[in-house]
Protein backbone atom coordinates (compact mmCIF):
# COMPACT_ATOMS: atom_id res chain seq x y z
CA UNK A 1 0.00 0.00 0.00
CA UNK A 2 2.96 2.48 1.11
CA UNK A 3 4.41 1.51 -2.23
CA UNK A 4 1.44 2.63 -4.24
CA UNK A 5 0.89 5.84 -2.92
CA UNK A 6 4.46 7.04 -3.93
CA UNK A 7 5.10 8.54 -7.21
CA UNK A 8 6.83 5.96 -9.35
CA UNK A 9 8.32 9.01 -11.87
CA UNK A 10 9.24 12.54 -12.25
CA UNK A 11 6.08 14.68 -12.23
CA UNK A 12 6.13 15.89 -16.11
CA UNK A 13 7.15 12.81 -17.74
CA UNK A 14 5.22 11.02 -19.93
CA UNK A 15 5.58 7.53 -21.83
CA UNK A 16 5.07 8.10 -25.31
CA UNK A 17 3.18 6.30 -28.27
CA UNK A 18 3.75 6.59 -31.86
CA UNK A 19 1.93 5.60 -34.66
CA UNK A 20 2.03 6.28 -38.35
CA UNK A 21 5.62 6.10 -37.97
CA UNK A 22 6.36 8.45 -35.15
CA UNK A 23 6.41 11.97 -37.74
CA UNK A 24 5.17 14.79 -36.47
CA UNK A 25 2.72 16.00 -33.54
CA UNK A 26 -0.15 14.12 -34.77
CA UNK A 27 1.49 10.34 -34.60
CA UNK A 28 2.86 11.34 -30.96
CA UNK A 29 0.75 10.77 -27.78
CA UNK A 30 1.42 10.46 -23.95
CA UNK A 31 0.09 7.05 -23.23
CA UNK A 32 -0.93 7.77 -19.50
CA UNK A 33 -3.05 10.63 -20.41
CA UNK A 34 -4.86 8.56 -23.43
CA UNK A 35 -5.33 5.94 -20.98
CA UNK A 36 -6.13 8.43 -18.02
CA UNK A 37 -8.45 10.46 -20.33
CA UNK A 38 -10.24 6.80 -21.50
CA UNK A 39 -11.12 5.99 -18.11
CA UNK A 40 -12.50 8.95 -16.96
CA UNK A 41 -14.93 9.37 -20.18
CA UNK A 42 -15.64 5.29 -19.53
CA UNK A 43 -16.53 6.35 -16.02
CA UNK A 44 -18.32 9.50 -16.95
CA UNK A 45 -20.51 7.08 -19.58
CA UNK A 46 -20.58 4.80 -17.31
CA UNK A 47 -22.91 6.90 -14.41
CA UNK A 48 -24.56 8.84 -17.56
CA UNK A 49 -25.63 5.42 -19.04
CA UNK A 50 -26.38 4.09 -15.18
CA UNK A 51 -28.94 7.18 -14.70
CA UNK A 52 -30.62 6.78 -17.75
CA UNK A 53 -31.46 3.10 -17.22
CA UNK A 54 -32.47 4.16 -13.37
CA UNK A 55 -34.63 7.32 -14.56
CA UNK A 56 -37.70 7.67 -13.64
CA UNK A 57 -41.02 10.29 -13.37
CA UNK A 58 -42.04 11.07 -9.66
CA UNK A 59 -39.67 10.48 -7.02
CA UNK A 60 -36.12 9.97 -8.35
CA UNK A 61 -33.61 8.22 -6.76
CA UNK A 62 -30.82 9.55 -5.27
CA UNK A 63 -28.57 9.73 -8.40
CA UNK A 64 -30.96 11.33 -10.46
CA UNK A 65 -31.97 14.00 -7.57
CA UNK A 66 -28.42 15.10 -7.67
CA UNK A 67 -28.12 15.21 -11.40
CA UNK A 68 -31.41 17.31 -11.70
CA UNK A 69 -30.20 19.08 -8.64
CA UNK A 70 -26.95 19.66 -10.97
CA UNK A 71 -28.32 20.03 -13.95
CA UNK A 72 -30.98 23.02 -12.60
CA UNK A 73 -28.22 24.90 -10.64
CA UNK A 74 -26.07 24.76 -14.41
CA UNK A 75 -29.23 25.96 -16.20
CA UNK A 76 -29.28 28.81 -13.89
CA UNK A 77 -25.87 29.60 -14.05
CA UNK A 78 -26.62 30.10 -18.19
CA UNK A 79 -29.42 31.96 -17.78
CA UNK A 80 -27.36 34.80 -15.55
CA UNK A 81 -24.87 35.03 -17.81
CA UNK A 82 -25.60 34.39 -20.81
CA UNK A 83 -29.17 35.28 -20.97
CA UNK A 84 -32.62 33.41 -21.81
CA UNK A 85 -31.80 32.84 -25.59
CA UNK A 86 -29.01 30.68 -25.15
CA UNK A 87 -28.04 27.80 -27.28
CA UNK A 88 -29.39 24.87 -26.90
CA UNK A 89 -25.98 22.82 -26.93
CA UNK A 90 -24.70 25.00 -24.41
CA UNK A 91 -25.90 23.00 -21.08
CA UNK A 92 -25.14 19.92 -22.39
CA UNK A 93 -21.56 21.00 -23.09
CA UNK A 94 -21.17 22.87 -19.94
CA UNK A 95 -22.56 20.11 -17.64
CA UNK A 96 -20.64 16.99 -19.72
CA UNK A 97 -17.05 19.35 -19.57
CA UNK A 98 -17.62 20.40 -15.81
CA UNK A 99 -18.69 16.51 -15.11
CA UNK A 100 -16.25 14.95 -16.86
CA UNK A 101 -12.99 17.10 -15.13
CA UNK A 102 -14.86 16.24 -11.68
CA UNK A 103 -14.39 12.43 -12.92
CA UNK A 104 -10.90 12.80 -14.15
CA UNK A 105 -9.82 14.77 -10.87
CA UNK A 106 -11.29 12.52 -8.41
CA UNK A 107 -10.03 9.81 -9.91
CA UNK A 108 -6.46 10.90 -8.68
CA UNK A 109 -7.87 9.89 -4.69
CA UNK A 110 -7.05 6.52 -5.68
CA UNK A 111 -3.39 5.07 -5.21
CA UNK A 112 -2.34 5.15 -9.63
CA UNK A 113 0.88 3.99 -10.86
CA UNK A 114 1.93 4.75 -14.65
CA UNK A 115 0.45 4.47 -16.89
CA UNK A 116 -2.40 5.57 -15.00
CA UNK A 117 -1.42 9.20 -13.72
CA UNK A 118 -4.37 12.48 -13.21
CA UNK A 119 -5.28 13.02 -16.86
CA UNK A 120 -5.21 16.81 -16.11
CA UNK A 121 -1.80 17.08 -14.93
CA UNK A 122 -0.83 16.65 -18.90
CA UNK A 123 -1.30 20.30 -20.45
CA UNK A 124 -2.46 18.18 -23.59
CA UNK A 125 -5.78 17.27 -21.96
CA UNK A 126 -6.98 20.57 -20.30
CA UNK A 127 -5.25 22.78 -23.93
CA UNK A 128 -7.94 20.16 -26.15
CA UNK A 129 -10.53 21.20 -24.26
CA UNK A 130 -10.16 24.83 -23.87
CA UNK A 131 -9.29 24.99 -27.91
CA UNK A 132 -13.00 22.93 -28.24
CA UNK A 133 -14.58 25.47 -25.90
CA UNK A 134 -13.00 28.26 -27.92
CA UNK A 135 -13.67 27.19 -31.35
CA UNK A 136 -17.67 26.82 -30.14
CA UNK A 137 -17.50 29.83 -28.38
CA UNK A 138 -16.32 31.99 -31.47
CA UNK A 139 -18.93 30.32 -34.18
CA UNK A 140 -21.26 30.85 -31.72
CA UNK A 141 -20.52 34.84 -31.74
CA UNK A 142 -20.19 34.52 -35.51
CA UNK A 143 -23.82 33.42 -35.79
CA UNK A 144 -25.22 35.73 -33.38
CA UNK A 145 -23.20 39.02 -35.23
CA UNK A 146 -22.85 37.77 -38.82
CA UNK A 147 -19.56 37.37 -40.24
CA UNK A 148 -19.52 41.72 -40.68
CA UNK A 149 -20.48 42.37 -37.30
CA UNK A 150 -17.89 39.50 -35.37
CA UNK A 151 -14.74 41.45 -37.21
CA UNK A 152 -16.73 44.75 -36.36
CA UNK A 153 -16.43 43.56 -32.75
CA UNK A 154 -12.98 43.23 -32.52
CA UNK A 155 -11.83 46.13 -34.60
CA UNK A 156 -13.75 48.72 -31.72
CA UNK A 157 -11.93 50.84 -30.15
CA UNK A 158 -9.66 51.90 -27.95
CA UNK A 159 -7.32 49.55 -28.74
CA UNK A 160 -7.91 46.66 -31.46
CA UNK A 161 -5.01 44.46 -31.03
CA UNK A 162 -5.53 44.13 -27.33
CA UNK A 163 -9.08 42.81 -27.93
CA UNK A 164 -7.87 40.67 -30.37
CA UNK A 165 -4.79 39.10 -28.14
CA UNK A 166 -7.10 38.88 -25.48
CA UNK A 167 -9.48 36.72 -27.52
CA UNK A 168 -6.68 34.55 -28.58
CA UNK A 169 -4.96 33.74 -25.34
CA UNK A 170 -8.63 32.47 -23.84
CA UNK A 171 -8.08 28.36 -24.58
CA UNK A 172 -4.37 29.00 -23.26
CA UNK A 173 -4.93 30.66 -20.14
CA UNK A 174 -8.25 28.16 -20.03
CA UNK A 175 -6.29 25.37 -19.69
CA UNK A 176 -3.22 27.00 -17.86
CA UNK A 177 -5.40 27.15 -14.69
CA UNK A 178 -6.46 23.47 -14.91
CA UNK A 179 -3.27 22.31 -15.60
CA UNK A 180 -1.30 24.02 -13.11
CA UNK A 181 -3.47 23.14 -10.25
CA UNK A 182 -3.47 19.54 -11.33
CA UNK A 183 0.24 19.27 -11.66
CA UNK A 184 0.70 21.32 -8.33
CA UNK A 185 -1.14 18.22 -6.22
CA UNK A 186 1.00 15.70 -8.57
CA UNK A 187 4.20 17.66 -7.70
CA UNK A 188 3.04 17.74 -3.52
CA UNK A 189 2.68 13.81 -3.79
CA UNK A 190 6.12 13.35 -5.10
CA UNK A 191 7.75 15.53 -2.71
CA UNK A 192 5.92 14.51 0.04
CA UNK A 193 6.49 10.36 -1.19
CA UNK A 194 10.70 11.39 -1.55
CA UNK A 195 10.37 12.62 1.75
CA UNK A 196 9.10 9.07 3.08
CA UNK A 197 11.83 7.38 0.80
CA UNK A 198 14.65 9.62 2.43
CA UNK A 199 13.22 8.56 5.72
CA UNK A 200 12.64 4.85 5.03
CA UNK A 201 15.86 3.78 5.78
CA UNK A 202 17.13 5.68 9.03
CA UNK A 203 17.37 5.07 12.78
CA UNK A 204 13.69 3.23 14.62
CA UNK A 205 13.26 6.63 16.10
CA UNK A 206 13.31 8.35 12.66
CA UNK A 207 11.83 5.69 10.74
CA UNK A 208 8.79 6.13 13.40
CA UNK A 209 8.42 9.57 11.84
CA UNK A 210 7.92 8.10 8.60
CA UNK A 211 3.97 7.68 9.02
CA UNK A 212 3.95 11.15 8.58
CA UNK A 213 4.42 11.72 4.80
CA UNK A 214 2.04 9.06 4.59
CA UNK A 215 -0.28 10.85 6.75
CA UNK A 216 0.39 14.16 4.74
CA UNK A 217 0.31 12.52 1.74
CA UNK A 218 -3.44 10.98 2.30
CA UNK A 219 -4.72 14.96 4.06
CA UNK A 220 -3.41 16.29 0.47
CA UNK A 221 -4.57 14.16 -1.16
CA UNK A 222 -8.39 14.65 0.54
CA UNK A 223 -7.51 18.62 0.06
CA UNK A 224 -6.52 18.58 -3.59
CA UNK A 225 -8.92 15.74 -4.77
CA UNK A 226 -11.94 16.63 -3.15
CA UNK A 227 -11.67 20.66 -2.70
CA UNK A 228 -9.15 21.92 -5.12
CA UNK A 229 -10.60 19.37 -8.30
CA UNK A 230 -14.10 20.38 -7.61
CA UNK A 231 -13.36 23.37 -7.63
CA UNK A 232 -11.08 23.45 -10.48
CA UNK A 233 -14.14 21.65 -12.46
CA UNK A 234 -16.39 24.19 -11.57
CA UNK A 235 -14.50 27.62 -12.80
CA UNK A 236 -13.91 25.79 -16.16
CA UNK A 237 -17.29 24.97 -16.39
CA UNK A 238 -17.99 28.66 -15.38
CA UNK A 239 -15.66 30.12 -18.10
CA UNK A 240 -16.90 28.03 -20.47
CA UNK A 241 -20.24 29.68 -19.85
CA UNK A 242 -18.96 33.30 -19.57
CA UNK A 243 -17.36 32.96 -23.04
CA UNK A 244 -20.57 32.20 -24.84
CA UNK A 245 -21.65 34.87 -22.79
CA UNK A 246 -18.73 37.15 -24.07
CA UNK A 247 -19.61 35.82 -27.66
CA UNK A 248 -23.35 38.14 -27.68
CA UNK A 249 -22.01 40.75 -25.39
CA UNK A 250 -23.08 44.02 -26.76
CA UNK A 251 -25.24 42.19 -29.68
CA UNK A 252 -28.20 44.69 -29.11
CA UNK A 253 -26.13 48.08 -29.08
CA UNK A 254 -24.53 47.24 -31.98
CA UNK A 255 -27.68 46.64 -33.97
CA UNK A 256 -27.44 42.90 -34.51
CA UNK A 257 -30.26 40.75 -33.31
CA UNK A 258 -29.12 37.19 -32.25
CA UNK A 259 -30.81 34.50 -34.06
CA UNK A 260 -32.67 32.35 -31.83
CA UNK A 261 -30.39 29.13 -31.20
CA UNK A 262 -31.55 25.64 -32.31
Amino acid sequence: MIGQLLADAVPGTHPVVTICGGGGFLCSYDEDTVISSAIAVAVTLAIGFLLVRTLRSGKPGRLQMVFELFLSYVRNLIRDTVGEDVPAFLLPLAATIGFFILVANWLDFFPLQQPVEPANADLNLPLAMGLIVFLMSQGYAIRVRGLGGYFHHYMRPPFPPLTIIEELVKPITLALRLFGNVFAGVVMIYLLGSLFEAWAGQSLVTSALSVLPIAGMTIWKLFDVLFIGTIQAFIFMLLTIIYFGQAREGVSDEGHEARSPA
